[in-house]
């Protein structure tokens, strides 16, 4: 939809080095059905800056260019199109151009619903966390009540999104025993994935294989999650962790991230 912005960025070296370029769909690791252009986030958000602040011309599926008046035009396009259609880099930019939206939260919720269910990538969906500083100034009440659906979800990137926003934005002493306790809700054979378990890292890149059993991503999180929690909150983890019915595996996650961490490599994990 907005490839004609995009391309411009596109390095030769991404083009022309197979070894530079087989490394940049490691780190993405999309899905095999979601193009990758090769871009990197500074150069994503400056085209996101673009749109926002002075919109542009977009192309639409069946050829037609549009012209879109600010960010808020291009976001609604980019709502009506099928999802399928949209390369890597254009997801995170729809993500970018939600965040720099100047709006109501529930004006933003509304627009971040329909963005949501289109994370099928564990770099758009942390991208866009990462991003998303106005959750920091939302209210948190609203905001939880606006993530229990995904919680719930039994799509991978749906759940990962609520973990992702939660470790980022909720991890206090206040909100931790909410986030646990939705930890032990999770079901995590309900929850369907379009990676495949591959042993070992895959030989070909982009081939949407993940490095651990179903749903990987979802699993990760949660480790993620628990290590930082382990970070602020030592004693509050551990007791969690002592007591939790998460799977074995998830565990072995959360200890693994906790060693590698220099933040609490030297705190006891269990």
């Amino acid at each position: 939809m907005i490839l004609s912005l995009l391309t411009p960025f596109i390095s030769d070296r991404f083009l022309t080095d197979a070894r530079y370029r087989d490394g940049h769909l490691r780190v993405v690791n999309a899905l095999p059905s979601r193009r990758v252009l090769g871009l990197h986030a500074p150069e994503m958000k400056q085209v996101a800056r673009q749109l926002s602040r002075s919109g542009g011309a977009v192309e639409l599926p069946n050829g037609e260019r549009k012209e879109c008046q600010g960010g808020a035009a291009v976001i609604r396009c980019f709502e009506t199109i099928p999802s399928a259609t949209l390369c890597y880099e254009e997801t995170v930019v729809w993500g970018y151009l939600i965040n720099l939206e100047k709006c109501s939260l529930a004006e933003r919720l509304k627009m971040l619903s329909a963005y949501v269910p289109v994370m099928d990538n564990w770099a758009v969906c942390d991208s866009y966390c990462a991003h998303a500083k106005w959750m920091a100034r939302a209210d948190k009440s609203e905001l939880w009540a606006f993530l229990q659906p995904y919680f719930r979800s039994t799509r991978e990137f749906e759940v990962r999104f609520a973990i992702v926003v939660a470790m980022t934005y909720f991890l206090t002493e206040v909100w931790l025993p909410r986030i646990f306790k939705q930890f032990e809700t999770l079901r995590f054979e309900e929850i369907s994935s379009e990676y495949q378990y591959a042993k070992g890292k895959p030989k070909v890149a982009q081939q949407g294989t993940a490095q651990g059993p179903q749903p990987y991503y979802v699993r990760m999180a949660v480790a993620w999650c628990l290590a930082t929690a382990l970070a602020k909150f030592p004693d509050l983890t551990r007791a969690f962790v002592r007591t939790t019915s998460l799977p074995a595996d998830v565990i072995k996650l959360y200890v693994r991230k906790a060693r590698e961490s220099f933040r609490t490599r030297e705190v006891a994990a269990l």
